[in-house]
């Protein structure tokens, strides 16, 4: 098993947590990795990460699709990974449609069709085997569409760059794991229950099938993000997690299209992912919050007292000795949770 860490994205002021990250890297992490949603950006902080690190590998989990082209995306990942010596990792995703359509402007479109199209692109730069030329529902290179100029001509990337750089994606779906089994080279989840790698397993076996090359666990990165709250007071820890929950299940999305809600509802608790909803939505966040139960806490997170942390950790480890899980993505608030992950998992 391999550890990262997440440093998400800022709140009214950037600030990177540079001592945690510091610290992971001194304790054998092997990632951090930024967000974005609709304020800081995920690519300068990974920039700013690389640069005051030497062995930490940083990726953006994830840099949304509709923000960049894929031709731009190719060109910040190649330039990372050679400024970093190898170090980029390309994480990229739809983010949800109140986010793409309010926020960028840009048409949500077809998701996973999105996903196939820029992953394809990226590819062919990084590869540089011809000039680059991609006809699809997407994207279209060279344009040729209303407002041409008809002056377009297929290119190949002045840069060398590695064509294996890493790609992940973010999923909420099964259609979406599968797509990231047959293309990608990993996923990551909002959250993940170590038990319940059946729910994905069949997605990802057919996503290797279809990949038309010998994929295995073996070289795919199952990367969910695990967020960790210790102390002595198990209820009050959990207290700090249930509002990202509620935040997600509620309202991150809107009634009808909450990828976050739907994936609660495949984990066990549809009934608490309908009432967290209604809630979220009538804007009773801290009474959504409050029925978000303790068992999904437990299930998905790492709470509470050192001992009982470490009790939570045999299931991860478990589910990595099962080939199961890759990376564990820790959400941590210090140097300590850190270490005690670090000390039993490494």
């Amino acid at each position: 098993m391999k550890l990262g860490m997440v440093f998400g994205y800022s709140g009214a002021h950037v600030k990177l947590p540079m001592d945690l990250i510091l610290e992971a890297e001194s304790l054998g992490y092997d990632s951090a990795w930024s967000a974005e949603a609709w304020g800081s950006d995920a690519v300068t902080p990974v920039a700013w990460v690389l640069a005051q690190t030497t062995k930490l590998k940083a990726g953006t989990a994830i840099m949304q699709m509709a923000a960049r082209t894929p031709s731009m995306t190719a060109m910040t990942a190649m330039t990372l990974d050679q400024l970093s010596g190898g170090r980029f990792l390309a994480g990229i995703g739809p983010s949800g449609p109140q986010v793409i359509e309010g926020w960028y402007g840009q048409p949500y479109g077809k998701p996973l069709l999105r996903t196939r199209e820029y992953i394809s692109i990226m590819r062919k730069i990084f590869r540089r085997e011809e000039p680059l030329t991609h006809s699809g529902e997407h994207y279209q290179i060279p344009y040729t569409g209303p407002g041409s100029l008809g002056l377009g001509k297929p290119l190949k990337s002045i840069l060398h760059g590695n064509p294996e750089i890493p790609i992940y994606t973010g999923v909420a779906t099964e259609k979406g794991m599968q797509l990231a089994a047959e293309i990608a080279d990993g996923a990551f989840l909002v959250w993940a229950n170590p038990d319940r790698f059946d729910l994905f397993r069949p997605a990802i076996e057919k996503g290797f099938a279809k990949s038309g090359s010998e994929k295995s666990m073996a070289g795919f990165d199952f990367a969910p993000f695990v967020r960790m709250a210790m102390g002595p007071d198990i209820a009050k820890c959990r207290e700090q997690l249930k509002h990202h929950f509620a935040l997600y299940v509620g309202g991150m999305g809107a009634r009808e299209k909450n990828f976050y809600n739907d994936y609660t509802k495949r984990l066990g608790y549809e009934e608490a992912a309908v009432k967290i909803q209604d809630l979220y939505l009538a804007g009773k966040k801290n009474e959504a919050a409050a029925l978000v139960p303790d068992q999904y806490i437990d299930d998905c997170c790492l709470v509470g007292p050192p001992e009982h942390i470490k009790e939570q950790l045999t299931r991860w480890k478990a589910a990595a000795g099962g080939g199961e899980l890759g990376t564990m993505i820790i959400s941590a608030n210090s140097a300590e949770e850190l270490r005690l992950v670090a000390e039993n998992l490494l």
